[in-house]
């Protein structure tokens, strides 16, 4: 009988499911992707029986695939899946949701993220790493599900994430029964003890959320289930495959980029560009208010992070290819776009693009995209490159403050869809004047959860041999010297642009936004 591993990744726009072999080489694997849903200005969500029901779809053709190379549903030993640490909806007593998803590109909890930081409490800081509120913790979608959603008030039992929600669903369990691992517990961004990994009731105090709506907290290779007889026929999967309790995506893919020591670098480069730092707890100088980072627990025990990010990174991208260029069915033309710009010099003719598509936070939450300084000279390779460099310029403000804390980034490991560009891997080393190295196993966190689900399957016991072994270095970029040079000054430019010059322009803009033709 063979040792087959199931995993899934349920990503902002794809969901991926992939079976790997005892030897972690992959076997099959189908992805579909996400649908988001924009209702008003600022607000992004999603239907998180979308997310269920594609990862159900996916599983389906995998194991059919795997049947089609001779192997039989029952070698699959554990399914273990990861999804978005920032993000959740209510779900009542039957585990089915009772509002929608909602995930770290909402700003609708802006107005309450400000009441809140105006609290100036340092136990956010001390208990979490994280020394101020952000539209983007699931603590503040919870507070605003708790006002607002009627539903939620009348027949909500629990907040699940993602990749949690499909689990439970997948093992048949109840509302009661929901779960979350402590990886995916610090993506709360308050409300918890990161080191004890447990609730805190004096912060939920604070926030106004009863501990009773927290689901459990759990290690991601738990048990928490096996598959149900009805998700069996739907799947193909064998009753009672054991189900792990699951993992955050951006602490699968530091893993599957060889991220196990504190002081390493990570870009990953998803939709939500994030640009990670390994530590050995919290460090005072990135805890700091002010300093924009985001501090969460690893999958591994003992392990932390510290993280930067650009929200809109990944997707301006896609909304660039998709709106802009109107090839939304062809992802080939990212390979297009990027072969052209690279005829582009580096500072894009001094075309600017602001990445604000869901909106501004913090100093910036006025802010909206827009492109600027551009002339009948430039053309779409032009601005694609000025996407490229303005999520670039975002990473070196965040790179400048793990500098100035002491952190070493001379070298950078990325990982994700965008790693595969080599055009932006070369401009990320141009702009943070690093090494920038890419692996084989880009957006290794499909095969790092079928890693895990051999330990949950108590066929391994140490998971950080098997994971060294999927990670082979495929490329490295260095950075050209008078590039980083140029880079550097357009970065002090730019920030003097955003931060002071266009500061007027934002009330402005969204007035122009918000005024519709009267009725």
């Amino acid at each position: 009988m063979a040792k087959l591993y199931m995993g899934f990744d349920a990503g902002t726009q794809s969901v991926k499911v992939a079976v790997y072999d005892e030897n972690f080489n992959p076997v099959a694997s189908h992805s579909l992707p996400t649908t988001l849903h924009y209702p008003q200005p600022g607000w992004v969500q999603m239907n998180i029986d979308e997310f269920l029901n594609i990862t159900v779809e996916c599983m389906k053709k995998t194991v059919e695939a795997i049947k089609g190379k001779g192997y039989s549903p029952s070698d699959i030993a554990a399914v273990m899946g990861d999804g978005i640490i920032c993000g959740i909806c209510g779900v009542d007593e039957n585990g089915k949701a009772v509002t929608p998803y909602i995930n770290y590109l909402d700003s609708r909890t802006q107005a309450d993220v400000d009441a809140i930081n105006a609290k100036n409490l340092d136990i956010w800081g001390r208990e979490t790493g994280n020394p101020e509120a952000n539209c983007m913790f699931p603590a503040m979608f919870a507070r605003w599900f708790l006002a607002n959603s009627e539903d939620f008030r009348k027949k909500g039992v629990k907040f699940v994430h993602n990749a949690p929600y499909i689990l439970m669903n997948l093992a048949g369990l109840k509302g009661e029964d929901a779960f979350i691992d402590w990886g995916a517990m610090s993506g709360w961004g308050l409300g918890y003890k990161v080191e004890k990994k447990e609730w805190s009731d004096k912060q939920l105090d604070i926030l106004g959320i009863d501990k009773k709506y927290m689901p459990r907290i759990l290690k991601p290779w738990d048990i928490v289930g096996g598959v149900s007889e009805e998700m069996a026929a739907r799947t193909g999967l064998v009753a009672g495959t054991p189900v792990c309790a699951g993992a955050g995506d951006t602490m699968q893919s530091m893993l599957g980029s060889g991220v196990f020591e504190a002081g390493q670098g990570v870009d990953v480069a998803g939709t939500c560009a994030m640009f990670c730092v390994s530590t050995k707890g919290i460090v005072p100088e990135l805890s700091k208010k002010g300093s924009g980072l985001i501090f969460n627990s690893g999958t591994l025990e003992n392990t932390y992070f510290y993280w930067g990010f650009i929200r809109t990174g990944g997707l301006s991208l896609r909304w660039f290819k998709d709106n802009i260029c109107q090839k939304a069915d062809d992802s080939s033309y990212y390979r297009v776009l990027s072969e052209k710009a690279e005829e582009v010099p580096a500072g894009s003719n001094g075309v600017v693009f602001l990445p604000y598509l869901t909106g501004g936070t913090g100093e910036f939450k006025g802010a909206s995209g827009m492109f600027l300084n551009m002339t009948l000279d430039d053309d779409q390779f032009v601005q694609w490159r000025a996407v490229l460099e303005a999520i670039g310029y975002d990473y070196m403000e965040i790179t400048d403050t793990y500098r100035a804390a002491g952190v070493d980034l001379n070298r950078i490991t990325v990982t994700e869809g965008g790693s595969r560009d080599s055009l932006w891997n070369q401009i990320k080393a141009d702009m943070l004047n690093a090494t920038v190295v890419r692996y084989r196993n880009a957006g290794g966190a499909v095969v790092t959860n079928c890693v895990f689900a051999a330990k949950a399957a108590g066929h391994i016991e140490d998971v950080r041999p098997l994971l060294e072994k999927t990670i082979i270095k495929d490329a490295e970029y260095t950075p050209n010297a008078d590039n980083s040079t140029l880079y550097r000054k357009l970065f002090d430019l730019k920030t003097k642009l955003v931060k002071t010059d266009l500061q007027p322009a934002y009330a402005t803009l969204m007035q122009m936004r918000e005024t519709k033709v009267e009725k």
